[in-house]
């Protein structure tokens, strides 16, 4: 499935370099963080190269979501991913020594075209979003080649497998070892590498490591338009993808261990898109899901404090990024905030346990000048440190090497 501009389009008419950018998803709709990510790199890239974007899909893109990405793109080609191409292809791998989830997003069929797609088009630059996509380009040597790693994928496998249970645990012990081959493997078929903090950087473990450029994810604009009218509605607010293990497990683990350290007054928010049936359960008199809002910017504002106790998962939170944006004071763990880089008790508050949750949920609530304090500094350190124009610099700055 291919989408192309109209021929007199501005975009057209560029004479700048040719990158195409290979995603395991259609970065649009903005649900997901790896789909966010690459939205706005498209987006700032689009100012240096002309973008020539693959993707590959597991659900049909709707003409709305094409045309989000039009303005940015010089062509967009789609390869949906069936339910039985996912199946055989995760299936294979688990008599291989290749990660489960490169089987799924990777089948012979799509390589093919991949394969005639690249040779129509001879780009100057390959920038491969994901290890998930990087089977489809690592044998393609006429041009530089850049793999963003974005998070240490392994390193999330590892933690969800000390809790998983019988199957589960199996597999994902099996899928994080895999894991760990392959993202040392990918790196020699690449010139340049690119994660999102740090932190993931030190689990790649390549011998070349070091070599790996940090560019972390930004917030958008519009994170930077502070609506003063805003109503408060709800106490504390947590967002995400509400099927994403991490996200479900930081929702259980706000209603379960710390609400009931709380005043029964309070009010709880746990919004995002696909609620999973844990999530679904948590909702009572005290705690509402919302599922999928509209307006994910007034569903931050409506909270007096956003929480988000992320014990698993890797990266770059984007929701840290987004709720301190929007001057929502916040509270996290310290994994996310070693990601992150705010100070702690000047642009944010950090807590481990329940008990030291509901400890600072209390400060913030009994202290109005620290919750001023945290707010305030939290949106500065933010607009400073991860406006999209400014973090997809380094990323530029390779490719155009």
């Amino acid at each position: 499935m291919k989408k192309k501009l109209p021929e007199d389009s501005l975009l057209s008419s560029k004479t700048y370099k040719k990158l195409v950018v290979i995603t395991s998803r259609f970065p649009f709709p903005l649900e997901k963080g790896d789909k966010l990510r690459a939205y706005h790199q498209i987006k700032e890239l689009a100012k240096h190269f002309n973008i020539y974007l693959i993707s590959t899909t597991e659900r049909e893109v709707a003409d709305e979501d094409y045309q989000e990405l039009l303005p940015y793109c010089k062509s967009i080609h789609v390869y949906p991913i069936s339910f039985l191409q996912k199946t055989w292809g995760a299936g294979t791998k688990l008599f291989s020594n290749k990660p489960i989830q490169v089987g799924y997003f990777h089948h012979y069929s799509i390589q093919l075209k991949i394969n005639k797609l690249l040779a129509e088009i001879k780009p100057d630059h390959i920038y491969c979003q994901l290890i998930r996509s990087a089977e489809y380009v690592k044998n393609y040597h006429d041009c530089p080649k850049t793999i963003d790693y974005m998070d240490a994928l392994s390193k999330g496998l590892e933690r969800r497998s000390i809790n998983a249970k019988w199957i589960k645990k199996y597999i994902f012990e099996s899928e994080y070892k895999r894991l760990v081959n392959y993202e040392n493997a990918i790196f020699e078929y690449f010139e340049h590498h690119t994660i999102i903090s740090k932190q993931d950087k030190q689990y790649i473990f390549h011998k070349k490591r070091a070599d790996i450029s940090i560019v972390p994810n930004g917030v958008d604009e519009s994170f930077l338009e502070i609506n003063e009218e805003q109503p408060i509605t709800t106490d504390l607010v947590f967002i995400g993808n509400m099927s994403y293990p991490p996200n479900v497990t930081a929702a259980q683990f706000i209603v379960n261990e710390i609400l009931p350290l709380l005043s029964k007054k309070i009010k709880v928010k746990v919004a995002g898109s696909n609620p999973s049936k844990e999530v679904l359960k948590l909702a009572s008199a005290q705690v509402e899901i919302t599922g999928y809002v509209d307006n994910i910017k007034n569903a931050y504002r409506s909270s007096k404090i956003f929480v988000a106790p992320m014990f698993l998962g890797t990266g770059l939170q984007n929701k840290l990024l987004e709720s301190m944006a929007l001057g929502v004071p916040c509270i996290t763990t310290s994994m996310a905030n070693n990601a992150l880089g705010a100070t702690s008790e000047k642009e944010i508050l950090i807590a481990d346990s329940a008990e030291e949750f509901a400890a600072q949920i209390k400060r913030l609530e009994e202290n109005p000048e620290l919750n001023q304090l945290i707010r305030e500094n939290g949106r500065s350190f933010i607009v400073e440190n991860y406006e999209w124009s400014k973090v997809t610099d380094k990323l530029i700055q390779l490719i155009s090497e």
